[in-house]
């Protein structure tokens, strides 16, 4: 009885498996998965830090649509023997020598350890590196009329609590701008990044708020609501400290680059014509 059991457990957990699977299967070509981490894949390398769930159904049906076709076109380059012509063969052997030494210097690199002294010491010494002037991030909907934008507003001073939630929705259903799939989400920027009537009205409002009025610009009429800013001054030591490491490490791996070269040429039986 145990033993039967235990059989029914595996069955159902193999068969709860198999709909977890299909579940992330959007579409098969002959037998080939395409699969939503792969749409996702598909669409970051397009528009960096947009989500393929982020689309309107138009848009996600020409993704789907050309990876199929990707998928076609590859089946016809198999059946075709690609991989056998010589012209393919020498790329690939040029491909891979690439790949390998790109993963050997990153092997190198990551072998050089710098020291929180070090670090701190190159901040020190660089400080007007790391000066930043004020910033702030905000979403925007983007409208072709004034009446437009003076009813998003209206709609949006009864939104209360859920402020950020409905201008996020109005943004996806209403912006005509590029940052509509987002939200309206923009990327932070300083006052002089932006057209001034946008940038003045953008930096004068307090975090959470909307424009109370449309901010006409070259481009239509606006609406914006403050996600953060950042106040002008250093930035903190913590919030750099990656990046100076990278650069430490940049710099000495030119140095270690050079110094292996020089030994390994000293050996190496090189002709130059």
């Amino acid at each position: 009885m145990k033993v039967m059991f235990k059989f029914f457990i595996v069955v159902s957990l193999l068969i709860l498996g198999e709909k977890l699977i299909a579940s992330d299967v959007v579409a098969t070509v002959n037998g080939v998965h395409i699969t939503q981490k792969e749409l996702n894949k598909f669409v970051i390398a397009q528009l960096p830090g947009v989500n393929f769930s982020l689309l309107t159904y138009k848009q996600k049906q020409n993704v789907i649509n050309k990876i199929i076709d990707s998928k076609l076109f590859l089946e016809d380059a198999k059946k075709m023997e690609i991989d056998k012509n010589p012209e393919f063969i020498e790329a690939l052997k040029k491909e891979k020598e690439k790949l390998m030494l790109d993963f050997w210097m990153k092997e190198k690199v990551e072998e050089i350890v710098i020291s929180d002294k070090e670090a701190k010491t190159y901040y020190r010494n660089n400080h007007k590196k790391f000066n930043q002037p004020a910033s702030v991030k905000v979403r925007h909907i983007l409208l072709s009329t004034e009446a437009e934008a003076r009813s998003i507003i209206r709609q949006l001073r009864n939104s209360h609590r859920n402020l950020r939630d409905n201008f996020i929705l109005l943004a996806k259903e209403k912006s005509t701008g590029p940052s509509a799939v987002n939200g309206g989400e923009l990327d932070w920027f300083i006052k002089e990044q932006m057209v001034p009537e946008f940038s003045d009205s953008a930096f004068s409002l307090s975090k959470g708020t909307i424009t109370q009025h449309p901010i006409k610009t070259q481009f239509g009429y606006h609406v914006i609501y403050l996600e953060d800013r950042h106040e002008a001054g250093s930035i903190p030591f913590k919030a750099v400290k990656s990046d100076i490491i990278k650069v430490l490490r940049g710099l000495k791996f030119k140095a270690k680059l050079a110094k292996l070269s020089k030994k390994m040429k000293k050996t190496a039986k090189i002709s130059v014509k």
